[in-house]
């Protein structure tokens, strides 16, 4: 359950050999030209395209509001068709995007994100392929949550809401918040005082290493490649890679997009649930199909009655 062997079946995304796969296709060779929507095709086999539509009624601007408006007027996830269950999936994820600042306008969700967000030329085409590069990562905490509360047979909705629940702690979602402190941490006192202070109050770096990636995160390295170049984000590498053999993880790579691009202070959590949304809607409809609840069994270690 931490880290070991597979405990589900998917035929969505996997880790292999140090690569992101989705469905067959190399997730970083795909972000390098596909659109968030085209991603959303390939996990969701919908075999028509995807688009998200303005919300006709707006959207309330707090994204877990927005999510759970929807819950009571949803219908169950059971017994219903995968053509209805993604148009459920579309709708929600059109909440959310509005919630977190994407532009009530038609069009790609990256050109509403960027057009909310202010941004143009290469920011905006970063914010392009980190949606994509985000959108699914096998069964990570939010998806598990989300896989959960689809087999009890909630609502779409429900089950974004889930998965967003669990986004917000810091060993997932926030990561990404911790890995900003440490870069801009380095900014005020240098990467040699950053790291050692980092490395003695949490024992770890934030934003370097990932256990599924022993050689380097390949999402990290798709998104370096279209930034521009960060002197200090060169320097704290180095530092991080001297002093722990470390290299940076996708969370580091949004920090530094985050400071270049001066994009919201909350932007990696923004970007990762919008990005990761499409995945955990095809977790939700494949769970759907498995018709079972997932309810495994504890290892109890408490007193026993004599």
């Amino acid at each position: 359950m931490s880290w070991g062997e597979p405990s589900l079946e998917t035929a969505i995304s996997t880790v292999h050999q140090g690569r992101l796969i989705y469905r067959g296709t190399d997730a970083a060779t795909l972000a390098r030209s596909a659109s968030w929507e085209e991603a959303a095709e390939i996990l969701w086999q919908t075999g028509r395209p995807v688009s998200l539509s303005r919300s006709p009624n707006g959207t309330p601007a707090q994204p877990f509001l927005a999510l759970a408006a929807l819950v009571p007027e949803s219908y169950p996830g059971l017994g219903r068709s995968r053509d209805r269950l993604f148009v459920d999936g579309e709708a929600a994820i059109s909440r959310l995007a509005e919630a977190f600042g994407a532009a009530p306008m038609e069009g790609a969700l990256d050109s509403r994100l960027a057009s909310g967000w202010s941004l143009d030329g290469d920011y905006a085409e970063a914010l392009r392929r980190v949606l994509v590069l985000l959108a699914d990562h096998e069964l990570n905490a939010s998806t598990f949550s989300v896989r959960v509360a689809a087999s009890t047979g909630g609502p779409i909705a429900a089950c974004l809401l889930a998965g967003l629940s669990a986004l917000t702690g810091p060993r997932h979602g926030g990561a990404g918040a911790a890995a900003l402190a440490l870069l801009d941490e380095a900014q005020r006192r240098g990467p040699v005082v950053a790291v050692r202070q980092a490395l003695a109050a949490h024992r770890h770096l934030p934003g370097f290493g990932h256990p599924l990636y022993p050689i380097g995160d390949p999402r990290a390295a798709a998104l370096f490649e279209i930034l521009p170049g960060y002197a200090l984000a060169d320097d704290l590498c180095a530092e991080v890679g001297d002093v722990c053999g470390l290299r940076p993880n996708i969370d580091f790579a949004l920090a530094v997009l985050t400071r270049l691009g001066r994009l919201p202070e909350d932007a990696s959590f923004r970007l990762f649930a919008l990005g990761r949304s499409i995945g955990w809607v095809a977790h939700a409809v494949e769970q759907f199909g498995e018709d079972k609840l997932i309810r495994p069994r504890a290892q109890y270690t408490g007193a026993l009655p004599d």
